[in-house]
């Protein structure tokens, strides 16, 4: 088996029919197997895959156990040289994973690869990140960005070229290859964290093994970028995000910056608070 890809779903019927045959019709040259791990889905993605879709391997969960969690129960059951975590807002293209999987075996130093996303247009989203340090995350904790946005350009490396491979610090999970090579030696996603942060914090455990972390330009697929994601209420996402961030830090810097950052999330809730109620008042003027 070449290749085992994992989509997590939760309430995906929007997405999962046609991130499904997109692999089936797009992908012929390899051997590969698709599990999708349902987190207690309340829309028709299970009915839709059981109906549709008879040789996905379909884990069912019923309750939603996060990203980490949910990831790690297929890669358990995966039987892949390969193991492919995918995001089920993405569209693979024509080659798309066979190109990739060619890509990663010409180098068996690359433990974690990722591709040139692109959004429906066909423009480039610029998703390499450097690892987190105190100030940027501080910068995004109080909404410094919105106020002077290149505050936050080394961490976003916008110097970065997509148009050369590279070794890099963190790719987006969305697309997210691993060699099980690398998985038998350092382990699955730590499950401490429930959404955000598992990605990054497993390219920092890959970093301190004698694995590589690439980006590959050559191989392309469409991201609609947080789609499924989108459902979820803007308080949840904001204490997701919080939990994961301080579990980052927490398990990879000194004490001191894990509380230091925990001191400024009142104060970070606060203004997110404080600009929802600006813009439903600005909202309201204009219907007026």
């Amino acid at each position: 088996m070449d290749l085992s890809i994992i989509i997590v779903s939760w309430n995906s019927q929007k997405f999962i029919r046609e991130n499904l045959e997109a692999i089936y019709k797009n992908t012929k040259n390899i051997d590969f197997e698709i599990f999708c791990v349902d987190n207690n889905s309340q829309d028709k993605t299970v009915k839709i895959i059981k109906k549709e879709f008879p040789k996905v391997k379909l884990i069912a969960n019923d309750k939603n156990l996060g990203f980490a969690k949910a990831n790690n129960q297929a890669i358990r059951k995966s039987k892949g040289r390969y193991v492919l975590l995918l995001n089920p807002d993405m569209r693979v293209l024509e080659g798309t994973l066979e190109k990739m999987v060619q890509w990663m075996d010409k180098d068996s130093d690359v433990g974690v690869g990722g591709c040139h996303l692109i959004d429906e247009k066909g423009e480039t989203i610029f998703h390499i990140r450097r690892f987190p340090k105190i100030f940027d995350q501080l910068a995004i904790i109080l909404k410094i960005p919105h106020i002077f946005p290149k505050v936050l350009d080394r961490y976003l490396m916008k110097d970065f070229d997509y148009d050369k491979d590279a070794e890099v610090d963190s790719l987006r999970g969305s697309f997210f290859m691993i060699r099980r090579g690398l998985i038998k030696e350092i382990g699955y996603l730590d499950e401490r964290f429930f959404i955000w942060f598992e990605e990054v914090d497993y390219c920092k455990r890959v970093k301190k093994s004698s694995w590589k972390v690439m980006y590959c330009s050559s191989v392309k697929c469409i991201d609609y970028v947080g789609q499924s994601f989108a459902q979820v209420p803007r308080g949840k996402t904001q204490k997701y995000f919080k939990d994961s961030m301080l579990k980052y830090f927490k398990k990879w810097h000194p004490i001191w910056q894990y509380y230091f950052l925990k001191c400024f999330w009142p104060i970070g809730i606060f203004f997110v608070f404080l600009g929802s109620v600006l813009n439903f008042k600005k909202r309201n003027k204009r219907k007026d």
